[in-house]
């Protein structure tokens, strides 16, 4: 329970002292030094809650639980409705003669699991001396707690960890007399992993609400170093099923092999005319809207310390699809196999044509890049290759009458382009700053984030400037089993909520 925490918002606004945020990160390491063993069970406890984002029953308990933790940091609650929607959970906090408003944006939906695939219940928490992996060891999560450690559950590093770090981050600013400088508000959204079907609804239902200086996401990844980073946007997205059909019935390929035309041969033909094993796509037009990368943000690409060859024996890879560097990779457009699927392999497979064949294709968008010409440029690039396309099952006179058939289907949400700030904004610059004064090892600034985010929306409806802290570790295993967090992310995450609420 986190009855433990309840202080008074009294407390709160006579938090006359003020620190810089160097002094303040001292302070604030130093109470949760003294309160980890809170912190963690804290964590544990918003873990165990299911939030899957289609399971609404627990997303609303989610967004009961979280409401309750972040009253008792201080912050005034609400939950931010529309019909046929998840709840929004929105928070402020005004601190005396702030002069700037900061929003802090995170999502507390999470991916789908599966169970089988896990070294242990998703929705029971686990703590491990390290990844599964690696053989990492089950040990009783009670202090004294190894930084390395990793507390393993659904959400660990994608997105919840943000929300304990935060509301850790105001109770100890509250109870070492340190008042924020900003006036402090938070989005936290609970249909991300859905593709934010409803996200620019409830901005524009809420704008009044929701004015600020500065949004900062907090999703991602820290860098592959460990070292902290400010990142400036991140890649849209999109994507679409892709069907391929032969006969219109299993058939013996003894007989009719060398004859009736097979589906997964087409299938293969087709993504291999879009795609290369080098990762360039050939579908024309396909980099035609790629705005190119300024001075500033090649050199903060240049400035970073290279990954590649640990990443490469990390992940057990041979030869990666490029020789660019992972940073500079992840700021171009990307075609993605998601899966791909007809008959079986192994001891189930069966010596016959398969009627069809599919694919699932994800699409990585950079700044200027559309979804809209993108679905153009594909698929004028299909029906170029000889292919008929429906968004159907075709019928038996369409099987007759066109040599070759592609279904095509397109994600529902319509994708979204990708967003990237400028380097040099006022708020951007004072943040970097900041960041880097309070760590012994410089600050990383990247220009994009390899994932996506729906900034593009909050930048349309709000022209709001937007940046995005990232603090999970970057072996977190996000959206796929043995999700985790490495506790000294945690712990930094802390310390940066609290120099950020105080230094901006």
């Amino acid at each position: 329970m986190l009855v433990r925490y309840l202080l008074p918002v009294a407390l709160f606004l006579s938090c006359v002292a003020h620190a810089d945020p160097v002094q303040t990160a001292a302070q604030v390491n130093q109470w949760r030094q003294s309160h980890e063993q809170q912190i963690v069970d804290d964590f544990a406890e918003l873990l165990s809650i299911p939030n899957v984002a289609s399971d609404t029953v627990n997303i609303r308990r989610n967004a009961g639980h979280i409401s309750t933790m972040l009253q008792k940091a201080g912050m005034n609650v609400e939950l931010l409705e529309l019909e046929d929607s998840n709840p929004v959970i929105f928070a402020q906090r005004q601190a005396p003669a702030a002069t700037r408003t900061l929003m802090i944006y995170i999502h507390y939906d999470g991916q789908p699991v599966n169970p089988e695939n896990w070294a242990s219940d998703p929705w029971v928490p686990v703590m491990r001396t390290d990844m599964v992996e690696n053989g990492g060891k089950a040990v009783a999560m009670k202090a004294p707690f190894d930084p390395n450690w990793r507390i393993f559950g659904r959400s660990a590093g994608d997105d919840k960890a943000p929300i304990v770090a935060l509301q850790s981050a105001l109770l100890a600013l509250a109870e070492t007399g340190i008042e924020p400088t900003v006036n402090l508000k938070v989005f936290m959204e609970a249909e991300e992993e859905a593709g934010s079907p409803n996200l620019r609804r409830m901005l524009e239902t809420h704008k009044d609400k929701l004015d600020a200086d500065l949004w900062l996401f907090c999703d991602g990844p820290a860098h592959q170093s460990r070292r902290w980073q400010l990142v400036y946007g991140v890649r849209g997205s999109y994507g679409f099923d892709l069907t391929v059909y032969g006969p219109n019935r299993p058939l013996h390929s003894g007989h009719y092999g060398n004859w009736a035309p097979n589906p997964i041969m087409l299938l293969t033909d087709l993504i291999g005319s879009m795609r290369g094993t080098n990762g360039h796509v050939y579908v024309d037009g396909f980099y035609e809207q790629v705005r190119p990368l300024s001075d500033h943000e090649q050199a903060a690409i240049a400035a970073a310390p290279p990954m590649d060859k640990l990443l490469a024996t990390d992940m057990g890879i041979g030869l990666p699809e490029t020789t660019d560097r992972i940073e500079l990779a992840i700021t171009r457009p990307a075609m993605n196999l998601r899966g791909i699927s007809s008959g079986d392999v192994g001891g189930q497979a069966r010596n016959a044509i398969q009627p069809s064949a599919s694919a699932s294709i994800g699409l990585r968008l950079v700044p200027d890049q559309t979804p809209e010409f993108l679905r153009a440029a594909i698929e004028k690039h299909i029906t170029a290759q000889g292919y008929h396309i429906t968004d159907n099952e075709p019928t038996r006179e369409q099987r007759q009458n066109y040599p070759r058939l592609a279904r095509i289907n397109w994600s529902k949400s319509g994708g979204y382009p990708a967003y990237r700030a400028d380097f040099d904004n006022p708020l951007a610059v004072k943040i970097s700053a900041m960041l880097d004064d309070l760590s012994d090892r410089t600050l990383i600034q990247t220009p994009t984030m390899g994932g996506s985010l729906p900034l593009y929306i909050v930048e349309d409806v709000l022209s709001t400037p937007i940046l995005i802290l990232p603090v999970a570790n970057h072996d977190n295993n996000q959206h796929g089993a043995n999700e985790n967090l490495r506790l000294q992310n945690l712990w930094d995450a802390i310390e940066i909520y609290a120099a950020v609420l105080t230094g901006l």
